[in-house]
């Protein structure tokens, strides 16, 4: 019985084992004691070639995100150097100073990248004394105090750049070339091109955009153009080359060849007209023929001075439907005119958006901030210049131009003057201070 159990319980794994080989045989299978192998039995062994290693590709790195940013700028109308102002900045030692003309706007000067101020009146030199309307010759130290209050762009073509002939013209531009070549002049030329290469155009460099600053005048208070002025100031006005004589209805073609060539060499191209009708706050018909002019050759901003009152700001059709902002006039930034208007005045601002493809205007960050000048009588000297919602009733019973001008001021007078000229585009400080 145990050897019977005992057989049982050996054969039976035995038995399996034997029907799981011949199993296997039969069917091709190798038994578990044999290798697989590809090679004939007569061939040598074939080692497997080599595989080529797969570079590992470098991670490709992600553009960082062009950040889109502003270029703020800020212009003033005429600085009208009348002789009251002049002595307003004469010292106790016989010297100028001027540096109080901008001290009410040292905030607007620090937050503004491209700052511009009309220089009215030429700068043809100390030694020929100093003088007011109608031939004017102001302080030298007038255009330091520019240079030192942060302005880097002056526009000199006005009616009164030829005051002192061409020779005080010509002191005036080396003036500034060599006193202050930080500040960009605009308007008149010191080298005629007629007989030296023709200076480059007027450009300025902010932010990475290169702006070009344009400026012309109608004339130089006379109907003709003395042919020695020809080619040192730019004349707005078409011109008779022959006779001289100012075609005061018609746009200098020169004008729109220096914008077109200013489009091929600047991002943006500002173009600061000297025109229209004095003390009046609508633009002249011609203003409005030439500014459409402009914006069709490709001006993005026109930005003009001379009737020594405001007018309004407006938008114009430019060229590939682009849109052009004009300002018809910022009037004056001091004198001691005698206009109660005269008084009342615009400081541009204007906000250009930079993308990585384009520079334009911003037109929810541009306008015009209302500006008041003051000055005394008995003797006429300038107090300062003030933002108009600074302004006060009693400062303007105590203007200078009741005494001196026989005109009253009065605050609502500038505000009603100043909402019904500018309407939607007037700023407030606060659109430009505020951070």
């Amino acid at each position: 019985m145990r050897y019977r159990f005992f057989w049982r319980k050996a054969a039976l794994p035995a038995t399996i084992l034997c029907c799981i080989f011949f199993y296997c045989s039969a069917c091709g299978q190798v038994s578990p004691r044999q290798t697989v192998s590809s090679v004939p039995a007569s061939s040598a062994p074939v080692s497997a070639p080599p595989q080529t290693p797969v570079p590992t590709p470098s991670p490709v790195p992600t553009p960082e995100p062009f950040e889109e940013y502003d270029i703020s700028l800020m212009a003033l109308g005429d600085n009208l150097m009348h002789l009251g102002i002049v002595r307003t900045g004469r010292q106790e030692d016989g010297s100028y100073d001027f540096s109080f003309l901008f001290s009410g706007i040292a905030g607007y000067l620090e937050k503004a990248d491209i700052r511009i101020i009309n220089q009215e009146t030429i700068l043809a030199g100390n030694e020929r004394g100093f003088s007011g309307f109608p031939y004017f010759n102001s302080p030298t130290e007038v255009g330091d105090a520019i240079a030192d209050a942060g302005f880097n762009v002056v526009l000199h073509a006005s009616n009164h750049a030829a005051d002192q002939g061409l020779d005080g013209l010509l002191a005036c531009a080396r003036f500034w070339k060599e006193k202050h070549p930080e500040v960009l002049l605009t308007g008149i030329v010191e080298e005629n091109p007629e007989e030296s290469p023709q200076e480059d155009l007027p450009l300025l460099s902010v932010g990475g955009v290169t702006f070009a600053v344009l400026n012309y005048t109608y004339g130089p208070n006379a109907a003709t153009l003395d042919s020695s002025l020809k080619g040192h100031l730019n004349l707005l006005c078409d011109c008779d080359p022959q006779t001289g004589a100012i075609d005061f209805t018609t746009l200098n073609p020169q004008v729109i060849q220096d914008i077109q060539n200013a489009k091929e060499k600047a991002d943006i191209v500002i173009v600061c007209p000297h025109w229209g009708t004095e003390y009046t706050t609508t633009p002249s018909s011609y203003q409005k023929a030439f500014a459409a002019q402009m914006a069709q050759a490709g001006a993005d901003l026109i930005i003009g001075t001379h009737p020594h009152a405001p007018q309004p700001v407006e938008w114009l059709e430019g060229a590939d439907g682009r849109q052009t902002l004009c300002y018809y006039s910022l009037g004056n930034y001091v004198s001691t005119q005698k206009q109660a208007i005269c008084m009342l005045e615009e400081m541009a601002w204007v906000t250009f958006h930079v993308t990585q493809d384009d520079v334009f205007i911003d037109g929810e960050k541009s306008g015009a901030l209302p500006l008041v000048c003051h000055y005394t009588s008995g003797p006429v000297r300038l107090k300062g210049v003030y933002a108009l919602e600074d302004y006060t009733e009693e400062l303007a019973a105590s203007h200078g131009i009741s005494g001196y001008g026989g005109v009253a001021l009065h605050l609502d007078f500038l505000q009603e003057k100043s909402q019904e000229i500018l309407g939607e585009m007037l700023l407030q400080k606060a659109d430009i201070l505020s951070p």
